[in-house]
């Protein structure tokens, strides 16, 4: 079960983010089951999360709240059932680093949803390899949902 809640001023397309945490969760053979919840909140909510399970100062883009520590199944053996946790993302810091990517809002929310996904499934971004890893599999989730979210 996914589910979505806009807390801000933002146009957020509620139906859009849910299906594209439908399309990672199954690309990753991670049970239909499986429950995620996906926030979006202003900048203070947001740098008040920040401090309190970061100890860092100031919002920031997403932050990735893990449960049951699931992670990436096989087809052959999809990943059960459960809490995968919560992805909570700020809509101005996104739309920030939006326009110094080049793209929209709404693409970058996508983008951070996406990686949120990933960290709640176990993946990291501290190491080169890590990162290297992470962000291709990010990258082609993306393109592969947006490639397909017209047909």
């Amino acid at each position: 079960m996914i589910e979505v809640n806009n807390e801000t001023d933002a146009q957020i397309d509620e139906i859009e983010f849910a299906e594209l945490a439908k399309y990672v969760l199954g690309e990753m053979h991670v049970a239909e089951e499986a429950e995620l919840a996906i926030m979006f909140v202003d900048e203070a909510a947001m740098e008040q999360l920040h401090i309190q399970w970061m100890d860092e100062p100031g919002p920031t883009d997403v932050l990735s709240f893990p449960m049951d520590e699931l992670r990436p199944g096989t087809a052959e053996d999809p990943t059960p059932a459960g809490l995968l946790g919560d992805i909570v993302v700020c809509p101005p810091v996104a739309a920030d680093q939006a326009v110094k990517a080049g793209h929209t809002a709404e693409e970058e929310m996508l983008l951070l949803t996406t990686h949120g996904i990933l960290h709640l499934l176990g993946y990291d971004h501290a190491e080169p390899e890590e990162e290297k890893e992470m962000f291709a599999l990010q990258r082609r989730l993306l393109l592969t949902f947006l490639a397909n979210r017209g047909s």
